[in-house]
């Protein structure tokens, strides 16, 4: 799988492709400048990035004149519309977007002017540019529906808690001016706000709230802070008005977030003040957060909640609570409550037909099984092993012919994609990588997955290749660069090789200088004290956390710290997976008291990230493995059983 040393299995057609395009005509304005350009006109847009930074339209001026024919040319020109456009002038923007249209750079202009036509009331010019984008935000869907004069489309917004562009709020006072806003609309989404920890923005929106309710906002930070003493002086008459129940309610939130069983016992003490839909919710609230700290009597406490309707999150850890104690039976029911669209989803429809099966209704599991099989994930993976089947890599597509290979490298937004990853605009380069692809067919998906691949774009070859349909490679979607210098290392490990892949596509797609926002580096994600530790740990000559992101480096410290959490955890790779993405500590406090199947343990972990690494970790793992060795491979054989807590644990605490 090292495509660095081996012939590239489509040499053939590349001498096609080069052909074609020698006797191709003249590349367009924006296609890539001649090699010896290529630093030259970088330079130049740097400084114009820069100059739109810093708002110096006459600076950026001068850097465009300098990037005329360089692929990047059309967004130094829409920096400088951009610049424009802030004050207030639309010159030369239809223009553009007639030059440009179809990419994201006219997306994302058109976008820019509709918010400027929408915020000054600009009806007709807004109405006249609205058809032709693609993609509307939430704040454009508001302006929209001003100029529509359908308030009613912000209330999926409000409803959902989530942030509402000045121009969503405009529609909400409508909305509430004609009548269109219940009260019980008002608390929902001041409960979803507590819930999400904002408590600024729910009182904001308790302001629409009647003077009746008898809301006060001013102590909900004393509340926040300290839920427990509010619960202990509430007054007398509290639970007269709704306001006085929905604070109570809000301090009973608050303090299951660190202590759900005081908070059941304090709410307890309380409960008969509320109605049973306010009761319900405050027992969701309270069991919601025990599930994520594994407690048992969070499957009780979800039964109490019955009368109040959950978030979809609530009800994913009622199913969580469930499994964790092995009761099936409710599994069943908590699944069964879900709305449709979330039930069918492939970890629900999984965790269903295994209720099923242990109800002994052996047929309608096996009819959920299949719906989920043969699907390229953690769950499709499961599935096809209890129908019987192992897991395996569909036939190879046939190769790009050189007219689809010519037609990757051509594309405009491709070539910007990589010009921009090239000057370190990682984020901005895959975003016009991912416009580029709208429409695909699944030939033109891999003939642009093998561009990246031959570019060493790694992360695009994976997700271009992962999109295709009925014809795939998955030889492109796990792809496997620098093994020369990857699976010795493991080897030397005794690790496996197809775990140690699986973790570094999860990690980093294989881009050598990727930094997360919390400062992990490099191939393996490595934060800086964890390198520095095991370096040491290693007696690894000459190492410098400047050197942290080089690949010998970077992978001898992530490989040789696989290999210490592996085996101070009972040698079982969830665990280490775990542990390598959330630390030791927390992977050995998720076990249980007794055995625990691998998939339970996974499908339990409390951090969404950790969670979803770790099936993705193994998942990949199986499809390494299988593409190395040639045969089938098991999921479920992977994942095992996890011992019960403390078992086969040796120096957890010394590991970072």
């Amino acid at each position: 799988m090292d495509y660095k040393r081996k012939p590239s299995p489509f040499l053939p057609c590349i001498l096609q492709a080069v052909a074609l395009l020698a006797i191709a005509p003249a590349a367009p304005a924006s296609a890539a400048p001649a090699a010896g350009s290529v630093e030259r006109g970088d330079a130049a847009f740097l400084l114009a990035r820069d100059a739109y930074r810093n708002g110096e339209r006459v600076r950026l001026g001068r850097q465009l004149a300098l990037l005329q024919g360089h692929a990047l040319q059309p967004w130094a020109e829409y920096w400088s519309l951009r610049l424009r456009l802030d004050d207030g002038d639309a010159g030369g923007v239809p223009d553009y977007l007639s030059r440009h249209a179809g990419t994201y750079l006219a997306e994302k202009l058109r976008g820019d002017w509709l918010r400027v036509l929408g915020e000054v009331g600009d009806r007709d010019g807004f109405q006249r540019e609205l058809p032709g984008l693609v993609q509307p935000d939430a704040e454009i869907r508001c302006y929209a529906g001003q100029f529509a004069d359908t308030d009613d489309m912000v209330r999926p917004l409000w409803t959902s808690g989530q942030d509402l562009p000045r121009a969503c709020e405009r529609l909400v006072d409508q909305l509430v001016a004609a009548g269109g806003l219940t009260v019980e609309e008002v608390w929902q989404r001041v409960r979803r706000l507590f819930e999400a920890k904002r408590v600024g923005a729910a009182r904001n929106a308790a302001a629409y709230l009647p003077a009746t309710e008898g809301f006060d906002g001013r102590g909900l930070e004393s509340i926040a802070q300290m839920p427990a003493r509010h619960l202990d002086r509430l007054p007398a008459g509290f639970a007269a008005k709704r306001g006085g129940r929905e604070a109570a309610l809000f301090a009973v939130q608050r303090l299951a977030r660190t202590d759900p069983q005081d908070a059941a016992k304090r709410f307890s003490r309380i409960e008969s003040r509320f109605t049973e839909e306010e009761s319900a919710y405050a027992w969701g609230q309270i069991a919601w957060q025990a599930a994520q700290r594994h407690l048992p009597e969070a499957v009780a406490w979800y039964e109490k909640a019955a009368a109040t309707a959950l978030s979809e999150e609530q009800m994913a850890w009622h199913v969580r609570a469930a499994l964790r104690e092995h009761d099936w039976n409710a599994v069943q029911r908590a699944i069964a409550a879900m709305p449709p669209t979330l039930a069918a989803q492939p970890d629900w429809t999984y965790w269903q037909a295994r209720a099923l099966a242990a109800a002994g209704r052996t047929d309608e599991a096996g009819a959920l099984y299949q719906t989920i099989g043969r699907q390229p994930h953690f769950y499709g993976n499961l599935a096809d092993e209890e129908l019987g089947r192992s897991v395996e890599v569909p036939p190879r597509a046939p190769s790009p012919t050189a007219e689809e290979l010519a037609a990757a490298a051509t594309n405009p937004g491709f070539q910007r994609a990589l010009a921009l990853i090239r000057v370190d605009l990682r984020i901005e380069g895959v975003r016009e990588w991912v416009w580029s692809l709208r429409g695909m067919d699944d030939r033109a998906l891999l003939a642009a997955a093998w561009f990246a691949q031959n570019n060493e774009i790694w992360d695009r070859a994976i997700n271009t290749a992962d999109r295709t349909l009925a014809q795939h490679n998955y030889s492109l979607r796990y792809i496997a660069p620098f093994s020369d210098r990857v699976r010795p290392k493991a080897d030397q490990l005794a690790l496996d090789n197809g775990w140690v892949y699986g973790l570094m596509r999860q990690e980093s797609r294989f881009i050598m200088n990727a930094r997360s926002s919390v400062g992990a580096k490099g191939l393996m994600q490595l934060m800086p004290a964890t390198a520095k530790w095991v370096a040491q740990k290693i007696k690894l000559a000459g190492y410098h956390p400047s050197r942290v992101t080089e690949m010998d480096t970077n992978v001898t410290l992530g490989t040789n710290y696989m290999k210490m959490v592996l085996e101070s955890l009972d040698n079982h790779p969830v665990l280490a997976s775990a542990a390598y993405n959330a630390g030791p500590g927390r992977a050995r406090k998720w076990r249980a008291e007794r055995p625990l199947e691998g998939a339970i343990y996974a499908e339990t972990i409390p951090f969404a990230e950790t969670r979803d690494y770790v099936k993705k970790v193994m998942s990949n793992a199986v499809y390494y493995n299988t593409l190395f060795e040639g045969r089938p491979q098991s999921l479920k054989g992977r994942l095992g059983t996890i011992r019960a807590r403390g078992q086969g644990e040796t120096e957890v605490e010394k590991l970072p």
